[in-house]
């Protein structure tokens, strides 16, 4: 990509069927990512919508590990989802916008990880609250995690227009700072919402010296069941890489 050295991570928001994570991964594989990440737990405003299909997913996951050779993440916001995550092989977790909010169920999380040498993403809070976010990750090196990278989604503010939530890349820059050890991945997906987006988005993250790209990526995103306008096929996401 033009001599630019950038990490790359894709998958679908949501883990919705073995067919799904299989086909997806394929596409992947092709496309020269070697990390998926797909949602198993999904944290929904909602009553009623669709929460993910939890540990009947784990499988589906270790499958395309085993069948593609890629590493897999997912979300983790409990405890025992850290518990069967482990148990079950995944190879990397993230912290979600809506867990990073809440210091309680944070030091919850961190005493799950005590002793775990694994790689732990931590998105931004939803809102643009540097010291809420600093915490989290503060937490998580009292019990000793130190393979930490930061995740910036974006924030929700009054006005987003026209993403889904605002970039704050200056707020990003002070969270570097503070943190300069940590590798620092932008989300252009939940940035954007839509995925015509994405592509500026991606060259701004590489404007603004990200290490890498947390995107997500599905075999049929029109049919998703999670995120869908925002998601793109593993064909789409090889050419944005390679507009970039």
């Amino acid at each position: 990509m033009m001599g630019v050295r950038l990490d790359v991570i894709a998958g679908p928001c949501s883990a919705e069927s073995r067919q799904q994570i299989l086909e997806t991964a394929e596409g992947l594989k092709n496309a020269g990512i070697s990390v998926m990440r797909a949602g198993l737990w999904k944290p929904r405003s909602r009553c009623g919508t669709f929460e993910g299909v939890g540990v009947q997913a784990l499988p589906w996951l270790k499958d395309a590990k085993n069948l593609y050779g890629l590493k897999v993440m997912t979300e983790v916001a409990l405890p025992s989802h850290v518990e069967v995550a482990l148990k079950e092989g995944i190879d990397m977790l993230w912290i979600g916008a809506r867990t990073t909010v809440n210091p309680f169920m944070i030091s919850e999380l961190a005493e799950a990880l005590r002793g775990v040498d694994i790689p732990v993403f931590i998105k931004n809070p939803v809102n643009p609250d540097l010291p809420l976010w600093m915490g989290c990750v503060e937490r998580l090196l009292r019990v000793g995690v130190c393979r930490i990278s930061l995740i910036h989604r974006g924030f929700c503010l009054l006005d987003n227009t026209p993403y889904r939530n605002t970039p704050l890349w200056g707020l990003v820059d002070e969270m570097h700072q503070e943190f300069p050890d940590f590798p620092v991945y932008c989300d252009p997906s939940h940035i954007a919402g839509k995925r015509h987006l994405l592509l500026q988005l991606c060259r701004d993250a590489i404007a603004h010296h990200n290490d890498g790209l947390f995107i997500e990526c599905h075999c049929c995103p029109d049919k998703a069941l999670s995120d869908a306008a925002q998601q793109v096929t593993p064909a789409e996401l090889n050419k944005l890489l390679a507009a970039l």
